[in-house]
């Protein structure tokens, strides 16, 4: 198992590096997760008598690579909690796309269900029982070989949301398997959290971490 990168530390919180292809939690017994890794790392920290820590504020998908904040006490993670549900969270990602949105710039809102028994969310009319308003605005910032990379700044936090919506646009995400048709030799997921911007939980001030995408799919804007 790689390595967890610590981008910053202290005594409330933790902002970390989250690989694709590793769950933020998982279900699935014997199988390690980031919070898992988190923990053995806090206990290691702290040794014998001491219980370790980790709050989860927010989550990534499996696939998605990018950068996360977990809380160290019970109090920082209230303090978290409260701004995600404010929408007190700056939450940013870049995406390599199939095709190109008809705006170099723009706002996708659609209304979003989720089914639980299949784990997939869907775009429903307005105002259909369990649907949530999703939004997110885009820009493009680079063509090339028939795919886009576009930088999106997520207003709402639903169920596959990026995904969902940019599927639902005409543009799946490269190597989405779940939203997208996926030819043999595509790259994994093309999705990365590449920044966060939020108020530390105890010092009130402002704190942004940015990180570069590592995933193969984001190889050729990167040359």
């Amino acid at each position: 198992m790689k390595e967890i990168e610590m981008i910053y530390k202290d005594n409330d919180i933790i902002v970390c590096r989250k690989p694709a292809g590793l769950a933020v939690q998982s279900k699935r017994p014997g199988q390690m997760d980031l919070y898992s890794l988190l923990m053995n790392e806090e206990a290691r920290e702290k040794g014998k008598g001491q219980r370790p820590y980790i709050g989860i504020v927010h989550r990534l998908d499996q696939p998605v690579e990018g950068v996360m904040v977990f809380a160290r006490t019970p109090e920082a993670a209230a303090s978290l909690n409260r701004q995600m549900q404010q929408h007190g969270f700056g939450k940013y990602y870049y995406a390599v796309v199939k095709g190109e949105l008809p705006a170099k710039t723009g706002i996708l809102q659609d209304t979003l269900q989720r089914d639980g028994r299949t784990n997939l969310s869907r775009v429903v009319p307005k105002g259909t029982a369990g649907g949530k308003l999703a939004e997110l605005s885009y820009e493009t910032v680079k063509e090339c070989e028939g795919h886009t990379l576009l930088r999106i700044h997520l207003k709402t936090g639903r169920h596959h949301q990026i995904r969902v919506q940019l599927s639902h646009a005409g543009c799946p995400i490269l190597g989405d398997r779940k939203y997208g048709a996926v030819e043999p030799g595509e790259p994994s997921l093309a999705l990365c959290s590449y920044r966060l911007e939020f108020a530390h939980p105890t010092q009130d001030t402002p704190m942004e971490f940015a990180i570069q995408p590592e995933g193969e799919g984001f190889a050729r804007f990167y040359e």
